[in-house]
C-alpha cells in the first residue's frame, strides 16, 4: 500500500469512528437546545470549556512524547510504561486535590449551588487522561479498528444515557406515571454530566489489555525526564491551543453584569459553534491518523514531498466542507433550536478559523520532527496572547461575534507564523500558490451564492448552490487528477 493511500485509509477509519459517532453525539445539541434555555445550556458550554484546558494539563504532552520516543531507539514497552505510569500518578493526585476544594472551585466559576458538578468533572477528566495513553498505543500499533470501536462505545453509551435521563424518564413519569430507576427531575442538566461520567467509566475496562501493559518495573526515570523535556513544550502548545479554542466560552459569561444573561449569550455562541462540526470532525480524524503517519515516515527519502501533497488534499477537503455548510446553511440551521439561531452569522467565521487551525496542524510537523518543540510552544503562546487580547478588546464591543473574529485572527496568525518559521528551520515544498488559489476560488463561489441567492426562490437557490458545490469539486479534480500523488491514492 502506498504511503498516501495508507494515510487516507487510516484517516477514513479514524474518521468513520469520529464522524459517525461524534455526529450522532452532536445530534444531542438539538435536544439540549430544545429542552434547556440558553442560560442553562450556557452552563454546559462553560464547564466543557474548562474541560478542554484540564485535558491538556492532565496529559501534559505525553501522547506526542510517546510517539516520538517509541519510534526512536527506545524499547516501546518501556516508553509506554513510563508515559502511562506518569499520567496515572498525576491523575490520582488531581482527583484528591480537586475533590477536596470542590466547593471553592464551584464558587470561582459562579456555580456555588452545584459543587457536585466539580466532582463529576474531576473524575471525567482524570479517567479520560488515563485512557489517553492506551489510545495512543493503539494508534502507534495501527489498531485503528479497536480504537474506533472503543471510542464509539464511549460515545454511544453517553448518547443512550442522555436519551434515557432527558427523554425516556420524563416521558414515562409525565405520561405513564412511572418513575424509572435512578431518575430525579431536580438534577436537570446534571444528567448531561452524569451520562458523560458513566461513559468514561465504561471505557476503562475496554482498555484493560492496554492498561495492564503498565509495568512499574519498566518505568525508566532517566527516560521519563527526557520525555518531560520533550513533552512539556508540547503541553504549552496544547494549553495555549486550548486558550485559543475555549477561552472565549469562559470570558463571554464574565463580560455581562447579569450572570444569567452572560450564560445565555454563551449558550447561543456554543450552540452555533457546533455548526462547524463537519470541519472539526475531519480535522480531528486527520490528526489521529496523521501524527503517527508523519513520524513513521520521517526517515523516508521523499517525506517532504509527501507532506506537501498531503497539504493540498487537506485544504481541498476543508474548503469543500466550508462550502457544503455555508451553501446549505438553511438546512444546517435546524441543528439548533430557534432561540439560538440569531448567532448563525458567526458560522462562516468559525469554519474558516477552523480550517486555518487544521492547516497549522499540518505545518507544525516541522518542529515536531526536528525536535524544536520549544519553537512550537512559542508560536502557540503568540496565538494565546492574540486570543486573550482580541477577546478582551472585542467581546465588550461586539459580544460573542467578537470572540468568533478573535478565533479567526488567532488561527490565521499562527498559520502564517508557523509557515514562515518552517521555511527557515525545516523547509517543505508546499504548493502555496495553488493552495491560496483554491481558497480564493472557494470564497468566490460562496460570495456568488450570497449575492445571487437572496433574489431566488428556495428551490432555485438550492439548485444554484448545488451547481456551485459541484463546480468546486470539478475544479479540484481537474487540477489534481494529473498529479502523481492523486494516482497514489487510487493505486
Amino acid at each position: 500500500m502506498t504511503t498516501l493511500k495508507k494515510l487516507a485509509s487510516q484517516t477514513a477509519v479514524y474518521g468513520l469512528s469520529q464522524i459517525v459517532g461524534r455526529f450522532v453525539n452532536y445530534l444531542l445539541v438539538p435536544l439540549y437546545t430544545t429542552l434547556f434555555s440558553p442560560g442553562e445550556y450556557g452552563v454546559v458550554t462553560l464547564l466543557y470549556a474548562y474541560v478542554t484546558f484540564f485535558n491538556v494539563l492532565l496529559t501534559y504532552g505525553m501522547e506526542t512524547a510517546f510517539f516520538r520516543y517509541a519510534n526512536k531507539s527506545h524499547d516501546p514497552k518501556e516508553v509506554y510504561s513510563t508515559s502511562l505510569g506518569s499520567v496515572l500518578s498525576t491523575s490520582v493526585l488531581f482527583i484528591f486535590i480537586c475533590s477536596f476544594f470542590s466547593d471553592k472551585l464551584a464558587g470561582m466559576i459562579k456555580l456555588n449551588d452545584h459543587p457536585e458538578y466539580i466532582i463529576w468533572f474531576v473524575w471525567i477528566m482524570a479517567l479520560d487522561a488515563l485512557a489517553a495513553i492506551p489510545f495512543a498505543l493503539l494508534r502507534h500499533q495501527n489498531k485503528a479498528l479497536k480504537f474506533a470501536l472503543v471510542k464509539n462505545i464511549n460515545i454511544f453509551s453517553n448518547i443512550l444515557l442522555n436519551l434515557y435521563f432527558l427523554m425516556l424518564c420524563p416521558y414515562m413519569e409525565s405520561n405513564q406515571g412511572i418513575a424509572l430507576p435512578l431518575y430525579d427531575p431536580g438534577i436537570g442538566i446534571g444528567y448531561i454530566f452524569i451520562s458523560n461520567l458513566v461513559a468514561s467509566v465504561i471505557t476503562i475496562p475496554m482498555l484493560a489489555k492496554e492498561l495492564l501493559g503498565l509495568k512499574f518495573s519498566q518505568f525508566n526515570t532517566a527516560l521519563w525526564k527526557d520525555m518531560l523535556v520533550y513533552a512539556l513544550p508540547m503541553m504549552v502548545v496544547g494549553f495555549a491551543g486550548m486558550i485559543n479554542e475555549a477561552l472565549d466560552r469562559t470570558l463571554i459569561t464574565w463580560f455581562y453584569p447579569d450572570p444569567e444573561t452572560g450564560r445565555a449569550m454563551n449558550g447561543i455562541y456554543g450552540a452555533n459553534y457546533k455548526l462547524s462540526i463537519l470541519m472539526s470532525l475531519f480535522i480531528q480524524a486527520f490528526r489521529y491518523a496523521a501524527e503517527p503517519f508523519f513520524f513513521a515516515h520521517a526517515k523516508s527519502s521523499n517525506q517532504k514531498t509527501i507532506y506537501a501533497e498531503v497539504m493540498n488534499y487537506f485544504v481541498l477537503v476543508c474548503l469543500f466542507l466550508f462550502l457544503l455548510v455555508m451553501l446549505f446553511i438553511d438546512v444546517f440551521q435546524h441543528f439548533i433550536g430557534p432561540s439560538y439561531r440569531e448567532g448563525l452569522k458567526i458560522v462562516p467565521i468559525l469554519l474558516l478559523a477552523n480550517m486555518f487551525l487544521g492547516i497549522y496542524y499540518n505545518l507544525s510537523i516541522w518542529y515536531k520532527l526536528s525536535d524544536q518543540t520549544n519553537k512550537g510552544a512559542l508560536i502557540s503562546l503568540i496565538g494565546a496572547a492574540i486570543t486573550i487580547a482580541l477577546n478582551l478588546w472585542w467581546i465588550p464591543l461586539f459580544g460573542y461575534i467578537g470572540s468568533a473574529w478573535a478565533h479567526f485572527g488567532c488561527y490565521l496568525s499562527m498559520m502564517v507564523i508557523c509557515y514562515l518559521m518552517g521555511k527557515k528551520y525545516y523547509p517543505i515544498p508546499y504548493h502555496t500558490g495553488k493552495v491560496i488559489a483554491y481558497m480564493v476560488f472557494a470564497l468566490g463561489l460562496y460570495l456568488i451564492s450570497i449575492w445571487v441567492g437572496p433574489a431566488l426562490t428556495l428551490s432555485l437557490r438550492y439548485g444554484l448552490n448545488s451547481v456551485l458545490l459541484i463546480l468546486f469539486g470539478f475544479m479540484a479534480w481537474y487540477f489534481e487528477h494529473r498529479n502523481p500523488a492523486f494516482r497514489l491514492f487510487k493505486s
